[in-house]
């Protein structure tokens, strides 16, 4: 693994150990070249898949994109890091698992907002708003009086 201080090419590895719910490995890395200390991921990659965009751009999926924007959306939200993880890690097992390589974006957006909605409906209209790109702040309140239990009183 090259270093990301000098780029030396000859690091050791200090310390693994299983992250992620033991989806992935953590390693502790030194470079003896400048002392530099860093950590890496290892993960198992089921297939190589690729985003169809709404207007049929085709780009590879990046799980690194996937976890920007769902941590955007549970920003400053009191979900414990270690259930994002999981989360993420989840829809991406979830999206190999599909059986195809191509997968629609609006697939990737339904698969999120279901499982942010499980989790933090603060951090599911957060990700509908720019998932549905609201416009207005009618598209909000359309959108969140859809979330609310009917109102009218039983008779």
């Amino acid at each position: 693994m090259r270093c990301p201080f000098c780029g030396n090419v000859d690091t050791q590895v200090k310390d693994s150990r299983p992250a992620e719910d033991h989806a992935a490995i953590r390693r502790r890395r030194f470079c003896p070249a400048c002392a530099g200390r860093f950590t890496t991921y290892e993960r198992v990659q089921l297939r190589d898949l690729v985003v169809i965009k709404s207007n049929g751009r085709r780009e590879e999926f990046g799980r690194d994109k996937l976890e920007r924007s769902i941590r955007m959306a549970l920003q400053k939200r009191p979900i414990d890091p270690e259930r994002i993880d999981q989360m993420i890690s989840g829809i991406v097992r979830r999206l190999e698992s599909m059986g195809e390589t191509d997968i629609k974006s609006q697939t990737i957006g339904e698969i999120v907002m279901e499982s942010l909605a499980r989790i933090d409906t603060v951090a599911y209209v957060r990700f509908a708003s720019v998932y549905k790109n609201f416009q207005a702040a009618d598209d909000f309140d359309k959108f969140v009086s859809e979330l609310r239990p009917d109102d009218s009183p039983e008779e």
